[in-house]
């Protein structure tokens, strides 16, 4: 199992120590390239800087993308680190030399994050150089990385005591993933990750339009989240705003063969609609490469006969 080590900033870690997050972001000044070292569900653990050099806590990777800081204060507020977006752009321009008000940060959505109390916190391994920037990956098949996860496991253990009720996951029926072996953990995924993993999973455009412009674009639940619909992707859609709320209010649909119906409802309440009707019985513009977070037929089937409005 990989696993990985970031370097983290004092003042985030102990702003949202005391918060108790569903999911944070730990987001990167810069903005320009991806994080690929982790799966989904993987284990990404809290490097703090300077003299405290030690292992603060963990939190589990869910998405990945580059966003406007806007968008990203928008997407999860102050589990960005800050009270306030005059805050954290005030640190951004900090970190990047400049003025720039909403520059394109990079946001990493970790989820169920757990903050170690000082007593617990773990040595660095003696690989670790302390030369590194962003962070490192290490792997339970090799000595110091199987060392250093088994004690993480013994922390993690302290702190979880029980195993969650599960209504959340990475993917539709998912079995629960064993982080080591003795720490079974179901990785929920926070309303910011899903966001974030709608916007990655369709490269930043409506599904049904092809819109490209950010600020305009949502990540909409398939079947309702307050209807124990699931923050997961293959539960989601990103849709123009406009598409959005007729989605919801169910004047629009997509039926479980991805095709868009708009119901004749929206000319006879409001006389109108005509930009709409061009998108009836047409597919879906953009749909995520990875077969896993494309529309589930099991929330299609359900947004179908339970919310649209034929």
């Amino acid at each position: 199992m990989d696993y990985y080590l970031g370097v983290t900033d004092w003042n985030w870690y102990s702003y949202l120590s005391r918060l108790a997050p569903e999911d944070v972001n730990f987001w990167q000044p810069g903005g320009r390239t991806a994080f690929r070292a982790l799966e989904p569900g993987g284990a990404f653990l809290f490097k703090l800087k300077g003299s405290r050099n030690a292992i603060g806590g963990i939190g589990f990777f869910a998405a990945q993308s580059q966003l406007p800081l806007s968008l990203a204060w928008d997407t999860f507020k102050s589990r960005n680190g800050f009270d306030n977006l005059e805050q954290f752009r005030t640190v951004i321009q900090r970190y990047r030399r400049n003025s720039e008000r909403n520059p394109t940060i990079g946001c990493i959505a970790l989820t169920n994050p757990v903050f170690f109390n000082q007593e617990d916190w773990i040595t660095v391994p003696s690989n670790w150089s302390n030369n590194i920037v962003k962070g490192k990956t290490y792997s339970t098949n090799d000595t110091i990385g199987n060392t250093l996860w088994q004690q993480v496991e013994a922390v993690l253990a302290r702190y979880l005591t029980t195993v969650p009720t599960i209504q959340d996951s990475f993917t539709v029926a998912e079995e629960s993933p064993q982080y080591g072996n003795t720490i079974l953990r179901k990785v929920r995924i926070g309303q910011g990750a899903f966001r974030l993993s709608v916007i990655d999973a369709y490269n930043k455009r409506c599904a049904i339009t092809g819109e490209k412009t950010l600020p305009v674009l949502e990540a909409a639940h398939i079947k309702p989240f307050a209807e124990s619909g699931p923050n997961q992707t293959a539960n989601g859609l990103l849709l123009r705003s406009d598409m959005h709320k007729l989605f919801d209010d169910g004047y629009i649909t997509i039926t479980p063969n991805l095709k868009v119906e708009v119901s004749k409802r929206i000319r006879e309440e409001f006389n109108n609609g005509q930009e709409y009707y061009q998108y009836h019985g047409k597919s879906l513009m953009v749909l995520p490469e990875l077969t896993t977070n494309r529309p589930s037929p099991l929330y299609l089937d359900y947004h179908n006969h339970t919310i649209f409005r034929p």
